[in-house]
């Protein structure tokens, strides 16, 4: 029989255990703003990756955004916040991308969503920072 310390242990565990995620996404990329919050700065640029978890092309696509992310050049991609969106955490998602992720969209001024044309996984990282800023204007 357990002591009532080794019982509340135990349960304390379960109950930690029961509040972790299944999957977490490994990149959420954001950017630091060091702005006023006036009505005349500009608004950040969005983009949303849909992908799931074990996707080789997804990891590799993640990879190259957190490359491109981080060039300072012209087509400096600074500002812009990237939220990675699990398909198998939402059925419509799923339905909807399972067979073409990745899938990179842009967010509108409206909330919509816009899909951006696939890039290849074999762009160099310049290009795909390039694809993307032209993408965003």
């Amino acid at each position: 029989m357990l002591s009532k310390a080794a019982t509340a242990t135990m349960a304390a565990r379960s109950l930690t255990m029961a509040h972790i995620p299944r999957h977490k996404p490994r990149w959420v990329f954001t950017s630091l703003s060091f702005s006023s919050s006036s009505s005349s700065a500009p608004k950040a640029r969005k983009l949303v990756l849909y992908s799931k978890p074990g996707c080789c092309l997804c990891d590799g696509l993640k990879e190259k955004l957190h490359a491109a992310f981080s060039l300072s050049d012209p087509d400096s991609l600074h500002d812009v916040v990237l939220q990675v969106r699990d398909i198998t955490s939402n059925p419509e998602w799923e339905k909807a991308y399972q067979y073409e992720i990745p899938v990179l969209a842009k967010v509108l001024s409206d909330g919509t969503e816009e899909i951006l044309p696939r890039l290849s996984p074999r762009l160099r990282v310049e290009l795909v920072q390039k694809k993307i800023a032209a993408a965003l204007r």
